[in-house]
């Protein structure tokens, strides 16, 4: 029997969803509950949090991206390894892409598909009983939905909840508790959300004082008991096919963007994944049969990563015989430089004919579908995968055309945006990361 769940969610971004997650997460959690997180839509940092608040792993669940039956065998794993399933909202409740229904890629269709009940993160600074109207509208948008409640985030005083709270009995919407605004509380950001987890200092202690802020603020035992749904055993046991047998990965805080589903996959295909840092200046082992450079922060770390002549040395001569695919920072570093933010120009590896520039910064965000214009690591030519872009890089050097690049893209309404990444021998690369297979 599947375990129950809850999706926190909120009606617009910046309103304190991930942090009322991990206190929650970590509260439960010191309840002596098994608590799984998960992240609707397309995000590699908070599931790593989640990981750190739980003990456990969390999936990201994806309605546009992922094939049904994906989703079902990502949720199933989890809800059968836990006595509650905590799953992340990402931008606001409804917030997605025109698309048939049940695959926005909003929040609210993991919700409904799973029943579970959400509860509403409501950011009332600057506002008292007019923050009901929000929560209330939450309610009666989507018939597929029960919201379980709501919790007060950045209350600024007992005068202010008491307001906030008596728009809420107005409207009939259950108030699991209140959160005070305590700056020390935030977590450090930059510019592609928040700082990793693995880089977060005193992580542990943040968590253990979140999770006292829960304590004394919410009520848990109310949040547990509204939990419900139920989810469908899952029947999909991997997506793409691992791009080898050993797949060397670049893991290190320059290169860690690879999403938790793909790594089981892959394993489940039979696949090892053998970790190596670039960071430490070290280069692909050569027992590996393919290599595997991840997204990150390589713009944050390019005069480390051009003096590191291991990697650099080792990552060439490995591409001269095997596969070699890069993914948005990996694709940057696979190019034949790149500018920092001061406006310095490292050279990396140069095995794509593309420099990018952190300089000149322009945001990159949305879903992307490929149609793989060769052979190559991801699959064979008109492949149709399905991704997502999100950047502040820009190239500066020319585009492809159809013979050199991996693929040719539209964005999830159809819009044609081009050709995209290069292929060049066994090295390939671009700025899409791979969620999952087309159907």
């Amino acid at each position: 029997m599947s375990a129950r769940g809850l999706l926190v969610a909120a009606p617009r971004s910046g309103s304190g969803k991930t942090t009322v997650t991990l206190a929650l997460m970590r509260a439960l959690r010191r309840r002596g509950l098994r608590i799984r997180g998960a992240k609707c839509g397309p995000d590699y940092i908070d599931p790593a949090f989640h990981w750190a608040a739980t003990g456990e792993p969390s999936f990201n669940l994806d309605s546009f991206a992922m094939p049904p039956a994906l989703l079902d065998t990502l949720a199933s794993a989890s809800a059968a390894q836990a006595d509650l399933v905590l799953a992340e909202g990402s931008m606001g409740l409804f917030d997605g892409v025109r698309a048939v229904e049940n695959r926005s890629g909003a929040n609210a269709d993991i919700a409904a598909r799973y029943g579970w009940p959400v509860v509403l993160v409501i950011d009332v600074s600057g506002a008292a009983q007019s923050a009901a109207a929000v929560a209330l509208g939450c309610r009666v948008y989507d018939p597929r939905l029960t919201i379980a409640g709501v919790i007060l985030n950045k209350v600024a005083s007992p005068r202010h909840r008491s307001l906030v709270e008596a728009g809420m009995e107005k409207a009939g919407l259950r108030v699991f508790g209140a959160l005070s605004r305590e700056a020390g509380l935030v977590l450090p950001e930059r510019h592609l959300g928040l700082v990793q987890a693995g880089e977060t200092a005193d992580l542990a202690a943040r968590l253990e004082k979140l999770a006292d802020m829960a304590e004394a603020g919410l009520d848990l035992t109310a949040l547990v008991e509204a939990a419900g749904g139920s989810v469908p055993p899952g029947a999909e046991r991997s997506l793409v096919p691992p791009p080898g047998q050993r797949i060397a990965i670049a893991q290190d805080e320059a290169f860690s963007f690879l999403y938790p589903h793909m790594e089981r996959g892959w394993r489940e295909a039979g696949a090892e994944l053998v970790p190596f840092s670039p960071m430490a200046d070290e280069a692909p082992p050569e027992t590996c049969d393919c290599c595997w450079l991840p997204g990150g922060y390589p713009e944050l770390h390019a005069g480390r990563i051009a003096a590191a002549q291991r990697f650099l040395e080792g990552t060439r001569a490995f591409a001269r015989t095997r596969p070699v695919h890069g993914e948005c920072g990996g694709y940057m570093v696979l190019g034949e430089s790149l500018e920092d933010a001061e406006g310095a120009i490292h050279p990396m590896l140069g095995l794509l004919p593309v420099a990018t520039s952190y300089r000149r910064r322009k945001l990159h965000l949305g879903y992307r579908v490929a149609r793989l214009t060769g052979d190559g690591t991801l699959g064979r030519r008109g492949a149709r995968l399905i991704g997502h872009e999100f950047h502040y890089a820009s190239v500066t050097s020319e585009p492809p055309d159809e013979a050199s690049a991996l693929a040719r893209i539209t964005d999830a309404e159809g819009t044609d945006l081009g050709f995209m990444g290069h292929r060049l021998g066994h090295v390939s690369g671009s700025f899409f990361h791979l969620i999952a297979a087309g159907e």
